[in-house]
C-alpha cells in the first residue's frame, strides 16, 4: 500500500531523481495556527516601529544568511526539486542579491509618504500626506517549482514595508522552506517570519486564522479556493496561477538564436515553469528549420547536468497524458515523447509538430518539458493564435525587426512580451511579474507588489481656526445657490452662463457667512 505524502503528523516524500525516501519533517497542527498568527502580530507591532532604513539593514543580513547557505540550498534543491546545480544558483540562490540591491536601495522610496496637492481655494488651511502602511500578518502560500526564488520575491517587498509573514511551502518541497526559516530566525528572530508545513488543509486553515492579507502562487483550482476564502474575510489575495506562454516566431527571426531561446524558454527547469513556452507559433517558412534546429538541440541536452526529473508523480503523468493526447490529435513527436529508463521521475526535453490550438496539449498547461511548434501562415494568425488562450502571463516574438517585434508584442494578450528573449524578467525585482485571465491578478516584484502588502492611509490635517466650515450644518438657501453656481462653473456651461453662476456664486458665498 502507497502512504500518503503527509501521515503521521509528518511529511515524507521521494527524490525525483532517483525515487529514494526523503527524511519526514514534522508537518504543523492547524490548531495552532490562530496562536502563530498572534505571536505574528505582536512581533509585527514592534518589528514596524523601526524606520525603513533599519528594516533595510537586517534585509541586508539576511540576502547574506541565504547567500552563505548558498551549497545547502543547492544540495535540498537537488534532493527535492530534483534541481541541476547550474539552475539552482542562477535561478534560485543567487537573484537573493539582486532582490537585496533593489529592494534596500529604492525601496525606502516606493514606501516613502508623499502630499498631494489641496485646492487652496475649496480646502483653505488644510494639508495631507498618504503613507503605505504595513498589511500586518502576510499568509504567503508557495509552490514547489521555484521554493526558494518565490517566496523571497515577496518576502523581501514585505518584511521592508513592515509586515510578519507566515508562509506555507509546498509539501513537495517543505526542506527548502525550512532552511528559509533557518535564515530568517538568524536574522529577524523567531516570531517574524514563521514557517508552516503541511498540505492544503494547512494552507486554508491558515488563510482563516486572522491573517492580514494573503500571497499565492500555485493552480487555478486551488487559487480560485483561495480567492474565495480571502473574499469570505475581507482580505486581499494576490493570486499567480500559471500560465501557457506563447513564442511568436516571424518569418524574418533568426533562427539560431530563436532555437536556443525558446529552447531554454520550454525546457529550463524541465518546464516546470508558470512562465514556460508550451506553445510556438512559427510564420511560413521559418517553421521547418526551427523545428529540426529545436530537434538537434534538444538532443544535445544531458539529464542532471541540463535538466532534472519532474518533482512530482502528478506532474509526470500530466506530462505523459499530454504526449499520449497530442499523438491522438495527430501531432508528430520530433524528439523526446518517452520516459527515461532510469529510477526517478524523468522524461526527456520534447518537441511536437503541428497540434490544433483547442487540442489538449494546446490549451491546457502541461508544466513539463515538452514544446509544440505549430506552422502558421501569417503574422495575424500567430498573434490569434497566441492570444487564444485562457492564460496571459509571458509571451515572446522572435524576430529580427525590433521595431515590428514591439509593435507586435503589444498585441499579444500577456503580462509581460520580450522581443528575442522569454521568461528571465521574474529575476529583474524592478519589473512587475503579473498576468491576465486565468494567470491571476497577482503582481510580484517591482512597486506594484507593494499594493497588496500595504495599505494607504491619508492623514489630513486642518490648521484653520474657524468657527465653522462653509458645508457644515446648519443647510441654507444660500449654501444650495453656492452648489448650484459651482456646478455651472465646474462643467461645460457657455461662457455667459458662467458669468452669472460667478456672480450668483458669490452672491451664496456672502449670504452663507451673513446666515
Amino acid at each position: 500500500m502507497t502512504l500518503p505524502l503527509i501521515h503521521d503528523g509528518q511529511i515524507h516524500g521521494t527524490s525525483p531523481r532517483d525515487g529514494a525516501p526523503l527524511t519526514p519533517l514534522d508537518a504543523t497542527d492547524s490548531s495552532a495556527l490562530p496562536g502563530l498568527v498572534e505571536r505574528a502580530r505582536a512581533a509585527q507591532a514592534v518589528f514596524a516601529g523601526k524606520s525603513v532604513a533599519e528594516r533595510a539593514r537586517l534585509l541586508t543580513r539576511f540576502r547574506d544568511a541565504i547567500l552563505a547557505r548558498g551549497e545547502a540550498f543547492v544540495a535540498v534543491l537537488a534532493e527535492e526539486a530534483g534541481k541541476p546545480a547550474a539552475e539552482a544558483w542562477l535561478h534560485e540562490v543567487v537573484a537573493t542579491a539582486d532582490l537585496a540591491a533593489y529592494w534596500c536601495a529604492d525601496g525606502a522610496a516606493h514606501l516613502a509618504p508623499h502630499e498631494p496637492a489641496l485646492d487652496p481655494v475649496n480646502y483653505p488651511g488644510k494639508r495631507a500626506v498618504i503613507e503605505r502602511v504595513p498589511r500586518g500578518v502576510i499568509a504567503l502560500i508557495t509552490p514547489w517549482n521555484f521554493p526558494v526564488a518565490i517566496p523571497l520575491r515577496t518576502l523581501f517587498p514585505a518584511l521592508l514595508a513592515g509586515n510578519a509573514v507566515l508562509m506555507k511551502p509546498s509539501e513537495h518541497t517543505p526542506r527548502c522552506g525550512a532552511l528559509i526559516e533557518e535564515a530568517t530566525r538568524e536574522v529577524f528572530g523567531p516570531d517574524l517570519v514563521m514557517m508552516v508545513q503541511g498540505g492544503g488543509d494547512v494552507g486554508a486553515a491558515l488563510i482563516d486564522a486572522g491573517v492580514d492579507a494573503v500571497v499565492f502562487t500555485g493552480s487555478v483550482r486551488t487559487g480560485r479556493k483561495v480567492a474565495a476564502a480571502a473574499a469570505a474575510r475581507l482580505i486581499p489575495a494576490g493570486l499567480e496561477l500559471g500560465g501557457k506562454d506563447a513564442a511568436v516566431v516571424l518569418e524574418d527571426a533568426d533562427v539560431e538564436r530563436a532555437a536556443r531561446g525558446i529552447l531554454w524558454g520550454a525546457m529550463a527547469n524541465s518546464g516546470q515553469n508558470c512562465a514556460g513556452i508550451e506553445r510556438v507559433y512559427a510564420v511560413g517558412s521559418v517553421a521547418e528549420p526551427l523545428r529540426r534546429r529545436l530537434v538537434e538541440l534538444a538532443s544535445e541536452l544531458r539529464p542532471v547536468q541540463d535538466y532534472g526529473p519532474l518533482t512530482t508523480d502528478a506532474q509526470l503523468a500530466v506530462v505523459e497524458a499530454h504526449v499520449a493526447a497530442a499523438r491522438a490529435a495527430g501531432g508528430e513527436v520530433l524528439a523526446g515523447g518517452t520516459r527515461l529508463d532510469r529510477p526517478g521521475r524523468w522524461f526527456p526535453p520534447t518537441i511536437i509538430g503541428d497540434l490544433p490550438n483547442g487540442s489538449e496539449p494546446m490549451a491546457e498547461e502541461t508544466f513539463g518539458p515538452i514544446v509544440p511548434v505549430v506552422a502558421v501562415s501569417t503574422e495575424r494568425a500567430a498573434v490569434e493564435a497566441a492570444n487564444d488562450s485562457r492564460f496571459g502571463l509571458t509571451a515572446s516574438v522572435w524576430t529580427r525587426d525590433l521595431e515590428r517585434g514591439e509593435r507586435v508584442a503589444r498585441e499579444l494578450r500577456a503580462g509581460t512580451v520580450v522581443v528575442n528573449n522569454h521568461g528571465f524578467t521574474g529575476a529583474i525585482p524592478a519589473l512587475p511579474w503579473s498576468g491576465t485571465g486565468e494567470s491571476g491578478y497577482g503582481v510580484t516584484n517591482s512597486s506594484h507588489t507593494l499594493d497588496i502588502l500595504t495599505r494607504p492611509r491619508a492623514v489630513v490635517v486642518d490648521a484653520r481656526r474657524a468657527s465653522r466650515e462653509m458645508w457644515w450644518h446648519p443647510y441654507t438657501p444660500a449654501l444650495e445657490q453656492v452648489g448650484r453656481s459651482l456646478a455651472t462653473l465646474r462643467g461645460g456651461a457657455s461662457a455667459g452662463q458662467k458669468a452669472k453662476a460667478l456672480s450668483s456664486l458669490l452672491r451664496g458665498f456672502a449670504g452663507r457667512w451673513k446666515g
